[in-house]
């Protein structure tokens, strides 16, 4: 499954956004009709989203990572909570990180369950009884914002600082998934991730709104050895750029770039493509975490590929090293607000 959001929509608004703004005005009602309703579920534990104002990748996968090693050092045994975008298998799934496979779990569920139990399903509600049936004690919900389906105590919204919400526009005129004041309404706190002022104005509405705001950056685990070296860097991620830009700061010459859609399996002419090209030139292969996962387990010549690649781990590095354990905090005492809350009702 490959998602690739329109170029346009990261670009100032042009007659296609324009065009397309009917459309976006019947999905951003239903879509806020959505975000108003109360969830009429609850699950026995706190609950994190982390989650983001658009479509396409912000940085959610290393925030959640940051804070389930936060709740790992209070104690915890947090739990992950994904929709398996991108896999094949269907139902709920404990995810083995050493057994299944991209194509069946999808890849950033596999990043994940390298760090703490993972369940992947499509109703997310099935998804969380799961994972406290697996002893979790910290549910960390990766996406489903704007469509859950039960109580959450603490939603983190996390922007990039570069890109921002793009034109601003609801989908399909650009990438916002639902209006703007609905989703502020709804959220705990903001993330921006990286520098830049796309986010500014966001920020200051947050602000207003008394939401508290963090801010982070991602940074290279191993960052040595790539100064001066001649690299071929391919990815299929919603931000190929980003990756680009990562190894450039890491003083990496990039000689040749290949980019492919978000959470896309690379196919034979494609993989050939890379092996060939990065010969021919004498370029070191380098790819991203969750492209690497994907090619996990291939054969032949994608075995060949995934041997010859090197992968740029990254991670969330918040400017405040105790933000990730005061988030944690934060939706504890939300969860037990709501606990507390919940049997005042059912004692009426």
């Amino acid at each position: 499954m490959v998602s690739e959001a329109p170029p346009f929509w990261w670009t100032k608004p042009d007659w296609r956004a324009w065009l397309l703004s009917p459309f976006s005005l019947i999905y951003g009602q239903v879509a806020g009709r959505r975000m108003r309703r109360m969830p009429r579920h609850s699950v026995p534990v706190p609950v994190i989203c982390v989650g983001n104002f658009t479509v396409g990748g912000a940085g959610k996968t290393p925030t959640a990572l940051a804070l389930a090693v936060a709740a790992k050092q209070k104690g915890l045994k947090p739990g992950f909570l994904s929709r398996g975008y991108g896999g094949s298998l269907d139902g709920t799934h404990v995810v083995d990180a050493h057994h299944h496979r991209a194509h069946a779990v999808g890849d950033e569920p596999l990043l994940l369950a390298r760090e703490a139990l993972t369940v992947i399903s499509r109703r997310r509600l099935a998804g969380a009884r799961k994972l406290v049936e697996e002893g979790a004690d910290l549910i960390i919900m990766d996406d489903g914002f704007q469509s859950n389906q039960f109580a959450v105590d603490f939603a983190l919204i996390v922007i990039d600082a570069q890109r921002g919400i793009g034109n601003g526009h609801i989908v399909p005129a650009g990438p916002v998934r639902a209006p703007i004041k609905i989703q502020m309404s709804k959220l705990s706190a903001i993330l921006q991730a990286g520098t830049g002022n796309a986010a500014d104005h966001l920020i200051r509405m947050a602000s207003r709104a008394g939401k508290p705001f963090y801010a982070a950056s991602v940074k290279a685990e191993d960052p040595q050895g790539y100064a001066g070296q001649k690299v071929m860097a391919f990815a299929g991620i919603a931000d190929p750029d980003k990756f680009f830009r990562t190894l450039e700061q890491l003083g990496a010459e990039i000689v040749a770039t290949r980019k492919f859609g978000d959470h896309q399996h690379l196919t034979d002419d494609e993989i050939e493509d890379l092996l060939s090209h990065s010969a021919l030139h004498g370029l070191q292969l380098v790819t991203t975490s969750k492209d690497f996962v994907r090619l996990s387990g291939g054969h032949g010549r994608a075995a060949e590929l995934l041997e010859k690649t090197r992968v740029l781990d990254v991670v969330m590095a918040f400017d405040d090293p105790q933000a990730p354990g005061k988030i944690v905090d934060l939706a504890i005492e939300a969860f037990r607000a709501r606990r507390l809350r919940e049997n005042r009702s059912a004692t009426k």
